[in-house]
């Protein structure tokens, strides 16, 4: 068995259990009775998702496709899978949430070779979190001039934002003398794990000069690429509050668009800061009651919401974790494209 075959057996179990977990957690009596009290509404909840996930994927898409590296040439339904499909392993990841990535890196190692693949991955992850702290940065605004709010609040505003400007700036500076050699110059000098890391770095130090090379390429010579895939994750996350939006019609709840924003970007603040928690259990219901409260709304609302998005969550996992048993990498090897190639000039 391939180490590829290996990996994906390994979370399509992790995945079943992980799924069975949830529903043991939230009851199959309360699943049914959020379903019968969205109603329709569930339905625009459930596609606006794949809107999501189509705009992270064009993001994706972005920084992927390079005129200069002929196996970038990705289908753009491929690099969607991925993206659902990477994003439903994350979600069934115990702790910090990382598992799509590697998976993410494996299947487009073929077309990609190593080196681009992991760039890639790792340059849609900073993006990713790049939008998140630019959408909580316009919910700031959003907070300040649509709430009352007291001089606690404002304290805390201004904490985020500079927390988010130090590190816009320490991503900017390392990403220029080179993201791994940065990682890697400290995890040396760390204790237990410094050793490792540091034959780590030696054994594979052609490979990670050649991905940090590729992530400084992406700011530095494609300036275009990176706006449009800054915007569609951006974008992304606007479209996401549609999912809240809805929810709180279903629920008879007079909320604009505005409240939806800043209830999102409340909660999935309160989540982030208790990240190691495996698919957020409890953490993303607390968050989003404490957010409607913030808002003028009841906490018990702000439970439900946070229920609805958890039953929506359900069905795109199980819509990822099939689709990485039913889509096989059809593309073929970087090396044997380049082999073939070479015969093809004799």
């Amino acid at each position: 068995m391939s180490t590829k075959t290996l990996y994906k057996v390994v979370f399509i179990l992790l995945g079943i259990g992980s799924l069975v977990y949830m529903v043991y957690a939230l009851g199959i009596e309360n699943i049914w009775a959020n379903l019968q009290q969205t109603g329709i509404w569930f339905v625009p909840v459930l596609l606006s998702w794949f809107v999501i996930y189509f705009m992270n994927a064009l993001a994706f898409r972005d920084i992927i496709r390079e005129k200069n590296h002929e196996g970038a040439k990705i289908n753009f339904g491929r690099i969607l899978q991925l993206t659902i499909s990477g994003y439903a392993i994350n979600y069934i990841t115990p702790f910090v949430a990382l598992g799509g990535e590697p998976y993410r890196i494996m299947s487009l190692t073929p077309a990609l070779g190593k080196a681009k693949a992991s760039s890639s991955v790792l340059l849609y992850g900073m993006m990713h979190i790049l939008s998140h702290l630019v959408f909580w940065v316009l919910s700031i605004g959003l907070i300040i001039f649509y709430l009352p709010v007291s001089a606690t609040v404002i304290a805390t505003c201004a904490v985020i934002i500079a927390l988010a400007g130090g590190l816009l700036l320490w991503v900017s500076r390392i990403s220029k003398s080179g993201i791994l050699t940065s990682v890697f110059r400290v995890a040396t000098k760390l204790p237990f794990i410094g050793k490792a890391a540091k034959r780590l770095q030696q054994k594979n130090e052609t490979l990670f000069t050649e991905i940090d090379m590729q992530i400084n390429d992406l700011y530095q010579h494609r300036k275009p690429k990176f706006y449009s895939s800054l915007f569609w994750e951006f974008f992304a996350r606007v479209i996401g509050c549609v999912e809240i939006y809805l929810i709180a019609r279903a629920l008879g709840l007079e909320m604009n668009y505005i409240e939806a924003i800043i209830v999102s970007s409340g909660s999935s603040l309160f989540a982030n800061l208790i990240f190691f928690f495996p698919m957020q259990l409890g953490t993303r219901e607390g968050g989003m009651a404490l957010a409607m409260s913030v808002v003028g709304f009841s906490a018990s609302a702000g439970v439900f919401i946070g229920l609805a998005t958890r039953i929506r969550e359900l069905i795109w996992i199980v819509i990822g974790l099939l689709l990485t048993l039913l889509v096989r990498n059809k593309t073929a090897p970087l090396e044997v494209e380049e082999n073939l190639k070479e015969l093809s000039h004799e």
